[in-house]
């Protein structure tokens, strides 16, 4: 008996070891796994926890007395400020709204945790709005209150992201349950791999009860499949991703693990960039602060996780749809909300933010982020980076919402017609001229569709926009070398002339194929005739003007032929508006900024470098042609500004290209500088002048954008005097000119010969015919210097 039982002890013996040599094995190599794994894991944890996304900040908001904003608008604001919607506002971030009313409570700025009351009026038609009166608690009626700076971007790391961090606490439930409830219902109750759900999901998908094929990854392993691993799709990988998540839950808490995967996972693509974490998600797809998101919203959110590309709401909204009601009824099987509430959220339509991704000011947020890429790749291993930018995003706004409405109305136009063009574009660039801040930049009418930045990177002929450096030219030459023959009343032909070039003829029209014969540079200028130009512009000389433009934009070729009259060279809009600075700065050229700090940790990083002021010409000559390019709006190109109800103190130009290809509109007032170009990617024709395409929205976008602001006049400079004159002869007002104008001179250059065309009496002059008119002596300081004169719109 005995020895029976010694075979069956050693097979027994064998046996086990046959069972326990294969696992002892498989132990050993897992706790070898699990250690080289563990090295990665910390080592992962480290990089993310030092991985920082520069985030990008507009300029504080600025509420103000008369500013054009309507309630639905004001809501945006503070969307785009992360403040919540409640039905009575009372803690700081929190607001309430009504038709004609606003109330908030400030987490910052000059108003911080007090109630501001913000009192709107729609006008007529019910489509703009003003800020009627502002109200503070505690103080009473306010002119103006500021916010804090919202936050435009936050640009993930490794590439073009964009990704906004928050901390799971500031996230709300509804977004945090649909997500758990679809894609990780046991998530708070499993080690990192959920067994049973992979088991259930293999069986559900091979019976089919489901439409759709259910997922057996816990939100850990997405976590570590999408930050961690490479998206190679190997067993070899999939035994790393599970160990990495039993490795990752002993490493982190639920509630880590949990906030860094709603504020990392990937929900697809918009425009060139990746959009990463629910926050950033409730922006680009609703416009609104992920806090302020519906129960349906939230649904969709979670529902586009599964594959981003085929339920992006945007792009499948019926998909997307589907998803989103699988989503709800998810939430109502795990209890997080009732059946009643899914099913009303299921009755909600889905419904997109239009343009959300335009409204991120995204061709803005790419000029920036070029600018600062260099400093922020010196600071890698920085923890935190804000980027603070001029940019006022009220104004953003405005002008995606100007441009938008304009290309859509000349494209009607087109249609009315009957006429047939390729995707109409357009770029606005507006700046505050007295420091050369960018406060908004479009770069195109839909990101989304073309990332192509044609606000700094199209270089475009500026046609016409170019003429007032050529009378700016003549009078700073005039000053230097004592000539009193180049001024705003010099008359000079509008008639067909021919030029030789190179050895070939070029014969030069107006864009409308009249000529004005004989015309003051004032109307020349106003009515922007080739032909005088071009003669202003040999008086000048050729070569002096080409000089001038490379002071204003040191780099740029331009060479000294007729045709530079015509601005027949290239420019972008963004090189436009700052060698439009000159003028309201009397001279000076204002390099344009767009970034005004960076703060790296608990320092500030050197800014990028963007020029130095530069005098360029006198503030005399650059005063007379201002003065000169109020006639462009008041009687000229442009009048149509006026026309369309916009009445502040403002000078500009307009500008058409060669066979219509490029329409532009240049103009400014003391505080704002706006450039608008539109035209055609492939270079054809445009078919429009500049006063027909560009002008409506340059309007467009001022009236709104300068709504409540005083009207405040050009500053006029030591050395220029105003003396009365004939419109039509140039010469010195007499007393039965019918049509004159207050216009400005440099002193000593003012016409001394009456307007003898009006009088009858030919060559009459101050000193023959004193008794026809008395021209009282200019005024004069102790010194014996004259006075500066006030200009009168004219």
């Amino acid at each position: 008996m005995t020895a029976r039982r010694r075979p069956r002890r050693r097979w027994l013996k064998l046996a086990t070891a046959l069972l326990l040599g294969p696992l002892l094995v498989l132990g050993a190599v897992f706790i070898a796994l699990y250690r080289s794994v563990a090295l990665e894991v910390d080592a992962r944890l480290a990089g993310l926890h030092d991985r920082v996304a520069p985030k990008v900040y507009a300029r504080p908001f600025v509420l103000r007395q008369g500013q054009a904003l309507t309630a639905p608008e004001l809501d945006d604001r503070l969307d785009d400020l992360g403040y919540t919607r409640k039905g009575r506002a009372a803690n700081p971030g929190e607001f309430d709204i009504s038709p004609t009313e606003v109330r908030l409570v400030p987490r910052g700025g000059t108003a911080e945790g007090r109630v501001v009351r913000v009192a709107l009026a729609l006008d007529a038609a019910g489509r703009t709005g003003q800020v009627t009166r502002l109200t503070l608690e505690g103080t009473g009626a306010v002119n103006e209150v500021q916010l804090e700076a919202p936050l435009l971007t936050a640009v993930a790391p490794g590439g073009r992201g964009r990704q906004r961090q928050l901390p799971l606490a500031q996230l709300p439930a509804s977004v945090v349950q649909a997500v758990l409830a679809i894609e990780d219902r046991r998530f708070y109750s499993h080690p990192g791999v959920d067994i049973i759900r992979t088991i259930g999901a293999v069986v559900t998908n091979l019976r089919g009860d489901k439409k759709y094929l259910v997922g057996g990854s816990t939100l850990t392993q997405q976590l570590v499949k999408n930050s961690f691993l490479t998206p190679e799709k190997t067993y070899t990988r999939k035994i790393r991703e599970q160990v990495m998540s039993i490795v990752l839950e002993r490493r982190l808490t639920k509630d880590q693990i949990l906030e860094l995967y709603l504020n990392d996972v990937y929900l697809g693509q918009r425009g060139s960039f990746a959009v990463h974490g629910v926050a950033e998600g409730a922006h680009l797809f609703f416009g609104k602060d992920v806090s302020n998101v519906s129960l349906a919203e939230a649904a969709t959110l979670a529902g586009i996780i599964q594959s981003p590309a085929a339920h992006s709401p945007t792009r499948h909204p019926v998909r997307s749809k589907e998803r989103r009601d699988v989503v709800l009824r998810s939430m109502v099987e795990a209890g997080y909300v009732t059946r009643t509430a899914a099913e009303t959220a299921i009755r909600a339509p889905l419904e997109t933010a239009q343009g959300s991704v335009d409204a991120e000011a995204p061709y803005f947020v790419d000029y920036v982020t070029q600018l600062v890429a260099e400093q922020v790749a010196m600071r890698a291993s920085a923890t935190r980076v804000a980027v603070h930018t001029t940019l006022d995003l009220h104004l953003q706004r405005l002008a995606q919402d100007v441009v938008a409405t304009g290309v859509a109305d000349i494209e009607a136009r087109y249609a009315r017609r009957g006429q047939k063009r390729g995707p109409l574009q357009a770029a606005l660039v507006a700046v505050d001229p007295r420091t050369g801040e960018i406060l908004a930049m479009v770069g195109g009418r839909s990101y989304q569709r073309s990332q192509y930045n044609r606000a700094t990177t199209a270089k475009r002929q500026p046609g016409s926009t170019f003429k007032p450096f050529v009378f700016l030219a003549a009078f700073d030459m005039a000053l230097r070398e004592g000539r009193t023959d180049l001024t705003p009343a010099t008359v000079l032909s509008d008639e067909p002339a021919t030029f030789l070039v190179n050895g070939q003829e070029w014969s030069p029209r107006n864009y409308d194929g009249e000529h004005d014969g004989l015309i003051t540079a004032r109307r020349a200028l106003a009515r922007s005739r080739n032909l005088a130009t071009i003669q202003m512009a040999e008086l000048a000389g050729y070569q002096n003007i080409a000089s001038l433009w490379r002071s204003v934009k040191p780099g740029f070729t331009a060479r000294a032929y007729p045709s530079i009259a015509l601005g027949v060279f290239e420019a972008t809009p963004l090189d436009m508006a700052e060698a439009y600075t000159l003028f309201p700065n009397l001279g000076e050229v204002r390099p344009l900024r767009a970034v005004s700090r960076i703060e790296i940790d608990n320092g500030i990083a050197p800014l990028p470098e963007m020029g130095r002021v530069r005098q360029v010409t006198q503030p005399g000559p650059t005063f007379l042609v201002t003065n000169m390019m109020r006639s462009v709006l008041n009687e000229g190109t442009g009048a149509g500004a006026r026309a369309a109800g916009f009445a502040l103190d403002a000078a500009g130009k307009s500008g058409t290209t060669n066979d219509l290809r490029d329409a532009w509109f240049v103009g400014f007032t003391p505080e704002l500088l706006t450039v608008v170009w539109v035209g055609l990617d492939d270079n054809t024709p445009v078919g429009l002048s500049g006063s027909q395409a560009a002008l409506p929205i340059w309007t467009a976008f001022m009236k709104r954008a300068l709504a409540g602001h005083r009207n405040v006049s050009f500053a006029v400079p030591d050395g220029v005097t105003l003396v009365d004159i004939d419109k039509e002869t140039g010469g010195r007002a007499g007393p039965f000119c019918e049509s004159t104008a207050n216009e400005a001179f440099l002193v000593g250059t003012e016409p001394q010969t009456l307007c003898y065309t009006h009088l009858g009496v030919p060559g009459g002059s101050l000193a023959t015919l004193p008794h026809l008119m008395h021209v009282p002596p200019a005024p004069t300081t102790a010194a014996g210097q004259p006075l500066p004169g006030t200009p009168v719109p004219h």
